[in-house]
């Protein structure tokens, strides 16, 4: 099969902010323009193209599969910044790491509320 996700629009206040906050929370390149979107590229070339709106945003979720070495940098950084960070999705394990499958994972909040996660083993993987 050779369907592949390529991108995917994030809502936000600010595209050029929240893009950035992505970038260097993640250790990834810096965004750049494409037309009215500000674009983060992932490391497997799929990209979130941040777009401004000034409507409701709905909370959105977005995963990254990461190494256990970039998983301690992203989440240094993650506490550098002192965000909240939950080890679950409905963010009632506040302060914690999980350790689903045998790896280590965890969800923090961007600018516009949509709620990201860094995870060093796929769900299911273990």
């Amino acid at each position: 099969m050779t369907v592949e996700l390529n991108h995917t629009i994030v809502a936000a206040r600010d595209p050029e902010a929240s893009a950035r906050f992505l970038a260097d929370v993640l250790g990834l390149p810096e965004p750049a323009l494409f037309g009215p979107f500000v674009v983060v590229e992932t490391g497997n070339r799929v990209s979130l193209d941040y777009l401004e709106t000034d409507g409701e945003i709905v909370s959105q979720h977005y995963a990254f599969l990461v190494t256990e070495e970039e998983f301690s940098q992203i989440f240094g950084r993650i506490e550098e910044r002192g965000l909240p960070y939950w080890a679950d999705p409905g963010r009632r394990r506040f302060g914690e790491i999980n350790r689903n499958d045998g790896g280590r994972g965890v969800y923090f909040p961007d600018p516009d509320g949509h709620l990201l996660e860094i995870i060093t083993r796929p769900y299911g993987s273990g």
